[in-house]
């Protein structure tokens, strides 16, 4: 590798490095202790690991290349190398291209000068396809030279960055370096002879956190399978971690979630990931959690300014964030006063000549922001000119095409259709419908409620109205007190940030619920059942409005999301967010919530629910420490809050009282949620401090629900639900403001970026958690149809997942990832193609030496594949491994019969002749799926009808059941039923044994024994095939049989394969039963010594565990 020229003293180097080769103006050296034997003394140690400790390769590597001033003891190091090979081509390169030049300079300076300028040009043309795009490319350089020589993963591997750190080996500290790569954590050391090398995949790590104890002021702990492991002495500890926590939940999400994957096309390249991408990509990412943003927004440029604050009449200090839509602000002062301009309603940007450096973005409505102090405000006025630009243009292209596009559809439509569709959907909220308020009857309720609007109008003539008015501590205060009724469904669109979904995507929601009208599914299903359970006490929900509203908008995003669907918990959210909203601003309150708000909470397996229960019982650990002493099992926690989390508490309180939970929950995001949680249990805390029982705490924590109250809730009496209860029962009521007051004041304390970091952290519990759940019911079925342990089982399990996770580590569109899905049982979670079956047919397999294993291999593959759609599971793998190791003679020998008869026979020719059996890829995969795909695409037709995530009819049940009582029914398979075995399968079957001999201590036995059964069978046929013909070819496959038995598989067998089936010698094949095979085979003692010889699983699958990633390397 060529290095940028660098000063080397010589005088101190001469004591580490040797001179191979010099000339007139360069040095080849090789480091001491390198390629000599004992590894060069008590020298060759010391340099070993002064190598292991320096940062730079120019010093480590084996091998370098020096260009010599005359007449100076001071050497510019050019190249190094890791091998002899790599640094004598640069050596001759030098030689042929540099050599004679230099000659025609007249003065050393000219010379130098020339070297340096030629080696950095030959640096910049190597890193122009290179993908260390980094702040130090040279340095970074050097680090993956090193990262690629003591690590030794494969080429394909992308370094992200690296630190130097002490990892600790039980109580000693070892100084290494740590490099963090797309897929894996690695860390090596060379310490005195002592090399301690690990290698940890991230999608292996449970536990991700920063420790501190007495010995480590402050470690990183990694928990993989069981293991801790612990790195200490980062120079910046916070920067490491978090990148690690990336890398970490990037291959979680990759290769476990990949409903959460799909949605996330900034990390579809696993290859294009840098330190500087993740660091961007994290900003972007909580800068789009803050402020509500879509999802597509991407974060563009940060700077650092004043906003002048007119109604206080000061300049707060902030950032100016700006993405392609929006312009928004954040204080970092204590006012919290943030503001999000979007570009669509901006009318002109202009810039001040006065020494603020003053930028003024004048929007709709006459308002305008001045932000002061701005950096560069020349280049970035300009900017946001042209953005402003462009997005007036949008939004004229797209007020024109949709006016031009409802036209077009309403000609086409008849009149009594367009009727339809405009009373199809509600344009005002339920509330309004069923409960309008009285404005001549003023009670006292109606009086409170009519001076928090007149509050809020205040708010809005000193801070604005809309999206970009200004958000303070005073707009938090009132969110507390309650929003009011009339301004509920306005205020809710505005901080979760539907209003913008809505307004860049006029006449959507009309469009999906004319889409998804008339569609029937499992969704549909399911969403008329709950139609009625939805608030079924509250008049809106028992007429006909509320309940056709119900079902379009939960249809629509049904339509709209087909990976979520519908999920339990989504009806009795939707039905309240009816009651405020206009029906298509409720539907994008559900967008925002089940995409942005509460990611990964309406999923198949609720994971974001888990996470966040998981971070709402590490808050419990943290702020109420003697309610966790005294519950033993906190998974207590989790069975009653979920329901809190995924209904934000209005399924446990009453209506009146859980819809300002959900206001604050929309100004606040999930911290509102877990702030109440922690409030409402610290408030019981002395009761549940006295419960025995889990019981006896869940009848204590739901009757503090039902004495919730909100007493100044304008909302009739035979709306409130518990308004009856409350007024019979002698408990203490509780009034949700003050409850909600409360949580503010002793949790407010807790911060967003908290949250996300225990969110990132415990996800990755909880996915490893379900992960082992899966692992563990697999085992269960599997356990009962194979006699290995059910250690044996589990270590074999581990081994087929990570086959299938390597196979995805470096490639973009993977087929495991493609099949890849949560719902289905876990069996089929994850299944393998033919490729990656037979790299583990290669470790695993007893069989694995012979010289046709590809072919061996491709065979079992497609005699296990048994519903031909070209993959198989963990079920039908280990059923093949536990024959070829623990089957008696008669089953092994029952599996190779079967690999030599259809469907797992096929003939076999690889299209290059110099690899003999060895099958590419592509041919590997064609083979698998010969005679297959004409089957495949039934059963694909047939289940894409009986699956409702897959077709759009209705599930067929009974074909389910018929699937199930079939499975229940299926017996082993006899003997008798087998299929008779033809002329040119026997010669394969022949050919297969052959080279299963090969290099066996009793190989010269064995191959005798095969002849003399082959002899046997062919007589046996001998007598009926004269029947119909007066010569035979028997006996000439006989001496080619024999022929080929001392000679093994090397010889001509594999001609005879081919010509057999093809030739036109025999109208009348001969073939064989496998009782005639087995009968003849049990003759011979040295077979039945061979395929009953005991062999070792569990050595086996140790010497996989430890090779499986080097092997994957070779290849």
């Amino acid at each position: 590798m060529w290095l940028k020229p660098e000063e080397v003293l010589l005088k101190n180097a001469l004591k580490l490095w040797l001179m191979e080769r010099s000339n007139e103006y360069f040095v080849l050296q090789r480091r001491r202790g390198y390629g000599e034997e004992g590894g060069g003394g008590l020298t060759g140690l010391l340099v070993g690991t002064l190598d292991s400790v320096l940062d730079s390769t120019a010093k480590v590597a084996p091998f370098r290349i020096l260009h010599q001033t005359p007449d100076s003891q001071v050497y510019l190091s050019i190249a190094c190398g890791a091998n002899r090979e790599e640094i004598t081509k640069h050596w001759d390169w030098l030689e042929q291209n540099i050599m004679k030049t230099l000659s025609v300079f007249d003065s050393n300076e000219d010379i130098t000068n020339f070297v340096q300028g030629k080696i950095r040009g030959l640096i910049a043309e190597e890193g122009k396809d290179s993908f260390a795009k980094e702040d130090d490319p040279e340095k970074f350089r050097e680090a993956l030279l090193k990262f690629e020589k003591s690590i030794g993963l494969p080429e394909q591997e992308k370094l992200v960055t690296y630190y130097s750190c002490s990892y600790w080996k039980g109580r000693v500290p070892c100084q290494g370096w740590l490099y963090l790569s797309t897929n894996f954590l690695s860390f090596y050391s060379f310490l005195l002879g002592s090399e301690i090398k690990l290698i940890i995949s991230w999608d292996a790590v449970s536990k991700l956190e920063k420790t501190s104890t007495v010995i480590l002021t402050e470690s990183i702990h990694v928990c993989s399978q069981g293991e801790d492991h612990y790195f200490s002495m980062f120079l910046h500890i916070n920067e490491t971690y978090l990148l690690m926590e990336q890398l970490a939940n990037y291959a979680i999400k990759r290769l476990f979630d990949k409903e959460t994957f799909d949605n996330d096309p900034v990390l579809d390249d696993p290859l294009q990931i840098t330190k500087r991408g993740l660091e961007y990509r994290a900003h972007s990412e909580q800068f789009k959690a803050f402020f509500r943003l879509p999802k597509e927004e991407t974060l563009k440029e940060v700077h650092e300014c004043f906003l002048w604050v007119p109604f206080s009449h000061f300049s707060t200090h902030g950032k100016m964030c700006i993405s392609d839509n929006y312009i928004c602000f954040a204080s970092q002062d204590g006012n919290l006063c943030s503001v999000i301009i979007p570009l669509r309603e901006v009318l002109a940007v202009d810039k001040t000549d006065d020494p603020n450096r003053s930028v003024i973005i004048s929007i709709k409505g006459k308002t305008a922001f001045r932000f002061n102090e701005v950096k560069d405000f020349d280049q970035l006025v300009a900017k946001l000119r042209l953005k402003c630009r462009a997005a007036s243009t949008q939004c004229d292209v797209a007020i024109s095409s949709d006016a031009t596009g409802q036209c077009g559809h309403l000609e086409e439509q008849p009149l009594t259709c367009q009727k339809e569709c405009s009373k199809t959907v509600n344009t005002e909220a339920l509330m309004t419908v069923f409960h309008p308020q009285n404005l001549e009857n003023l009670d006292s309720k109606m009086l409170k409620e009519k001076m928090k609007e007149q509050s809020w109008n205040i708010l809005f003539s000193e801070c604005g109205r809309g999206v970009s008015m200004f958000r303070t501590k005073k707009t938090r205060d009132l969110v507390v007190r309650g929003i009011p009724e009339t301004l509920r469904g306005e205020l809710w669109m505005l901080f979760s940030g539907a209003v913008n979904d809505m307004a860049t995507n006029p006449g959507y929601y009309a469009e999906v619920v004319e889409q998804s009208l008339g569609t029937c599914n499992l969704a549909t299903e399911e969403i008329e059942r709950d139609l009625r359970r939805s608030l079924p006490e509250h008049p809106a929900f028992q007429s006909d409005t509320g309940i056709s509203a119900l079902r379009r908008v939960l249809t629509a995003y049904a339509y709209r999301n087909p990976k979520i669907g519908y999920c339990q918990a989504m009806n009795i959210l939707t039905s309240v967010l009816l009651l405020y909203a206009k029906e298509e601003e409720a539907f994008w309150l559900l967008v925002a919530v089940c995409e942005r708000m509460l990611p990964d909470y309406f999923n198949r397996r609720i994971i974001g629910a888990l996470v966040d229960q998981a971070v709402f019982e590490e808050l419990i650990r943290d702020h109420l420490p003697q309610l966790t002493e005294h519950m033993t099992d906190m998974t207590f926690f989790s069975s009653v809050s979920l329901s809190w989390f995924l209904t934000l508490f209005i399924s446990v309180l009453p209506i009146e009282s859980a819809v300002n939970v959900v206001d604050c929950f929309f100004y606040d995001g999930i911290k509102a949620i877990l702030q109440l949680g922690l409030a409402i249990l610290d408030y019981n805390l002395d009761k549940l401090l006295t419960c025995k029982d889990d019981a006896e705490a869940v009848t204590a924590l739901n009757r503090f629900f039902d004495n919730v109250i909100n007493k100044d809730s304008p909302l009739p009496s035979n709306v409130q639900q518990g308004s009856n209860i409350n007024e019979k029962s002698s408990h203490t009521k509780v009034d949700i403001t003050d409850l909600i007051k409360e949580s503010n004041e002793k949790y407010g304390s807790i911060r967003y970026e908290d949250i996300h970091s225990m969110r990132c952290r415990n996800r990755l519990y909880v996915i490893q958690t379900l992960e082992e759940t899966t692992k563990q019911n697999v085992l269960r079925v599997v356990s009962q149809d194979v006699k290995m342990t059910l250690q044996e089982l589990d270590e074999l399990y581990v081994i087929f997942k990570k086959e299938l996770f390597i196979s995805c580590y470096w490639y973009l569109s993977c087929p495991g990832l493609k099949h890849h899905d949560p719902s289905l049982s876990y069996l089929e979670q994850y299944q393998i193609d033919c490729q990656q079956f037979r790299v583990l047919y290669h470790l695993l397999s007893p069989w694995a030496h012979s010289a046709n294993r590809d072919s061996l291999a491709l065979w079992t593959f497609r005699l296990l594949d048994e519903n031909s759609d070209c993959l198989i599971n963990f079920k039908e793998f280990s059923s093949a491994i536990d024959i070829m190791y623990n089957g008696s003679f008669t089953e092994k020998l029952k599996l190779l019969f079967k690999l030599h008869i259809p469907p797992a026979y096929t003939e076999v020719m690889s299209k290059t002749s110099s690899k003999g059996d060895e099958l590419s890829t592509e041919e590997l995969l064609y083979f698998s799926q010969l005679q297959v795909s004409k089957h495949a695409d039934k059963k694909e037709a047939e289940s894409g009808k009986n699956t409702p995530e897959k077709g759009k009819g209705k599930i067929d049940i009974q074909a389910y059941l018929s699937q199930w009582q079939d499975e229940l029914l299926k017996k082993e398979e006899n003997i008798k039923d087998l299929p008779r075995m033809n002329q040119s399968q026997f010669i394969q079957f022949s050919k297969t044994l052959y080279n299963l001999f090969h290099e066996d201590p009793e190989e010269e036995s064995l191959y005798q024994a095969i002849a003399i059964v082959t002899n046997l069978l062919l007589r046996m046929e001998e007598v009926g095939r004269k029947l119909h013909s007066p010569t035979s070819s028997a006996k000439e496959f006989s001496s080619t049989a024999c022929d080929s038995g001392p000679r093994g598989p090397e010889g001509n067998a594999d001609s005879n394969v081919e010509k057999g089936p093809s030739s036109p010698r025999e109208e009348h094949q001969w073939s064989f039963a496998f009782e005639q095979i087995l009968a003849s085979l049990l003759n011979e003692p040295a077979l039945v010594r061979f395929f009953e010889r005991p062999l070792d699983l569990k050595a086996k699958i140790e010497n996989v565990k430890s090779s499986q990633l080097r092997s994957r390397t070779k290849v």
